[in-house]
Order: structure tokens, then C-alpha cells, then sequence
């Protein structure tokens, strides 16, 4: 999945040495394109710029709801500041948010502690290459276990996310996969490895992964209204989220600000911090360099540009929440493309048409 979001998201960033205030004219020809469908597949763009909302505006399209047998379409949505909407993927940078939490509340001691000390019942994969598995590396998507999601699509049984869903044990057919490089040395992208992580969250603060979210994370934010897609009663920590855009802004907007949300320590700085600095080379590039940290994308800019560096949540179909700290600003954004090969481009042009309606200080 990663690969068709990789260029997309290097050009984005290096766009992002164009300042902050608003330019109305380029921001209103943006908009036009959306609707005329010359930027095709975009459900809704939030910006928030410095803790205020700049840009809010939504659309209409074909849709799908992620439910517990799969993907369910929803034909011809009208899009709106209420409406929740898969965010897939974007998930796994929410899952980061509440490992934050339970670390910062002791429940998690070391992230150097074997994945396997949190499934006792599999005694029988014990082995001592498994056990080299720490928490870290499923945090970093370099777990070394045998995964990959690029292969078959996402509606085909062989792809890994798809056959660990429909197995009778999620967690011991991800545990029971192959070694095919030792831990911690390779990035491979992996809903198995963030399954493992949400089970971990829960078996850590004894709370089922969504109560521990609606609690300390989604309550205090005001995020009242979301859905928690499961397979085989495990909530899909690696893509099961379905939430507002502004929802979304909110999320971004609790990391933009180390942690804080309206005053008030939600995760601390010093999580924030950590899961935003690089811990796997996703695929070194000469040009833009992409990183991983835990469970959030980040992206130095362009060499050829001035530095601009940010993180991401990511998700299939064109979700998007981006943060700049160096702007002060927020972009939130989904979309329809889930099938589209090309359904990075859609988002990316929306992004590079804000910042550059974003005038030079």
C-alpha cells in the first residue's frame, strides 16, 4: 500500500515552504475542481491553521463502510460535517495515540518487552527467533515476520490482512507467519504487526481496545460518534475506524500540540515526540526520503526544496491527516478511491492546491 503514496507524498511536502494565510481566489479554484470533478474522489478537506478552521468543505460520492464481513458500498453519499467515514489505515496512527496513553499510564513498561510475553496461550511459538520480537517492532512495521499486503489486493483471501481476518485465531495466524528477516532491521508494511499492537493496548490495560479509546482518548477530545469495525470480534486496529472529518482534524490537531487538547494532557510530549521520529527507513530515495515511527509516516520534504518536514496518518481510498508543525497546520481529508490505482493523486492535489492557496508570510 505504501509504494502508491510514496511519490505522492514527496512532492506534497515539498510544496509546504509556501507559508500560512490564506490566498481566497486560489483556495476557491481549488474548491471548483473538486467539484467539477477534474480532482475526482474527494468526500471532504478540513485545514486548520494555527487552532483555527480555514478551509471545510464537503462533497458528494460513492462511498464504502468497512463492517465485519468487509466492505459494504454506500452509492451516491452527500458528505457533511456529521458524517463518518472510513478512515482505514488512518487507524494505526489512532492505535499509536492510545499505546501513548497506556505507556504514559504504566500499563506498558518496556518497549523492548517480547510480543509473545502478551500471548501466553502460545506457548507453542516460543521459539527463539520469535521471541526476539519486541513491542518496538511491531510498533515500526519491522517485525520480520513473512507479510506482504502488495502482492494481492485487498478483496483477495491470499493477501495476509484478508486471510488473518477470516482465521479462526487472528493473533496466532499473524504470530505463526514466517521469519523472513530478523527483527527490527527491515520495513514491511503490516496490518498484522498493528493487529497485534491494538491486542497488546488491550491486554495491557485489561479494556477492550475501543472502551480504552472512548475513554481516554475520543472522550476527552468530544469525539462522541465513531465506529469500531471487528473481525472475529477483535476491533481492526489496523483499519477499522470510522469517524467524522473534523473528528480527524482533532486527532491531528492533539499531536500538532504535543499531547494537549483545550489545556489538557491527553498523551504525553514526550510520546508524541517519540512516535514521530524515525525508527524504520521506509525505502531510502535519493530525492525524498520517507521514515517511519510509530505507526504515523514521516516526511523530511524534498532535498531539491526548502526543508519542510511532517508527519502523516495514511489510509487506503485517499484518507489523509497531515500535520506541519513548522505552519502550525492541520489538513484533513478522505475520499471514495479505495479501488483506484492511482488514488494518491487525488489527495495530493488537494494538498499542493491548499498550500499553495496558503500566501507567502
Amino acid at each position: 500500500m505504501y509504494q502508491r503514496w510514496r511519490v505522492c507524498a514527496c512532492v506534497a511536502l515539498c510544496a509546504m515552504c509556501i507559508g500560512a494565510a490564506a490566498d481566497d481566489a486560489s483556495l476557491a479554484a481549488l474548491k471548483a475542481r473538486i467539484e467539477s470533478g477534474a480532482i475526482p474522489g474527494i468526500h471532504s478537506v478540513l485545514v486548520i491553521a494555527d487552532g483555527k478552521t480555514l478551509v471545510e468543505w464537503y462533497f458528494a460520492g460513492d462511498d464504502q463502510a468497512l463492517r465485519d464481513r468487509g466492505p459494504v458500498p454506500l452509492p451516491h453519499v452527500e458528505f457533511g460535517p456529521d458524517t463518518l467515514h472510513d478512515v482505514r489505515s488512518v487507524t494505526k496512527s489512532v492505535v499509536s495515540i492510545l499505546f501513548g496513553i497506556a505507556q504514559d499510564d504504566g500499563a506498558i513498561e518496556s518497549l523492548d518487552t517480547p510480543v509473545l510475553d502478551y500471548f501466553p496461550e502460545y506457548a507453542d511459538l516460543r521459539t527463539p527467533e520469535r521471541l526476539k520480537i519486541r513491542v518496538r517492532d511491531v510498533l515500526t512495521m519491522t517485525s520480520g515476520l513473512d507479510w506482504d499486503e502488495r502482492r494481492y489486493p485487498y478483496t483477495d483471501p491470499r493477501n495476509p490482512s484478508i486471510a488473518m481476518e477470516i482465521a479462526p485465531d487472528l493473533f496466532r495466524y499473524v504470530l505463526s507467519q514466517g521469519i523472513a528477516a530478523p527483527p527490527g532491521t527491515r520495513f514491511s508494511y503490516s496490518g498484522g504487526d498493528v493487529a497485534l499492537v491494538g491486542a497488546i493496548i488491550a491486554r495491557a490495560t485489561k479494556k477492550p481496545l475501543e472502551a480504552f479509546a472512548k475513554e481516554r482518548l475520543f472522550g476527552p477530545l468530544g469525539i462522541a460518534d465513531f465506529e469500531w469495525s471487528k473481525a472475529n470480534g477483535n476491533p481492526r486496529a489496523e483499519a477499522g475506524l470510522r469517524m467524522t472529518t473534523r473528528d480527524m482534524g482533532k486527532i491531528g490537531s492533539l499531536m500538532l500540540a504535543g499531547g494537549q487538547w483545550n489545556g489538557k494532557r491527553i498523551v504525553s510530549q514526550a510520546w508524541v515526540n517519540d512516535s514521530t521520529s524515525p525508527h524504520a527507513t521506509v525505502e531510502p530515495d535519493p530525492k525524498c526520503g520517507i521514515e517511519y515511527g510509530y505507526l504515523w509516516w514521516l516526511f523530511a520534504g524534498c532535498n531539491a526544496q526548502a526543508p519542510a518536514p511532517g508527519f502523516a496518518a495514511i489510509g487506503n481510498g485517499g484518507q489523509r491527516i497531515w500535520v506541519i508543525p513548522s505552519r502550525k497546520l492541520v489538513v484533513a481529508s478522505t475520499a471514495g478511491l479505495y479501488t483506484d490505482p492511482k488514488q494518491g493523486e487525488p489527495p495530493l492535489a488537494v494538498l499542493t492546491g491548499i498550500l499553495g492557496g496558503m500566501a507567502k508570510p
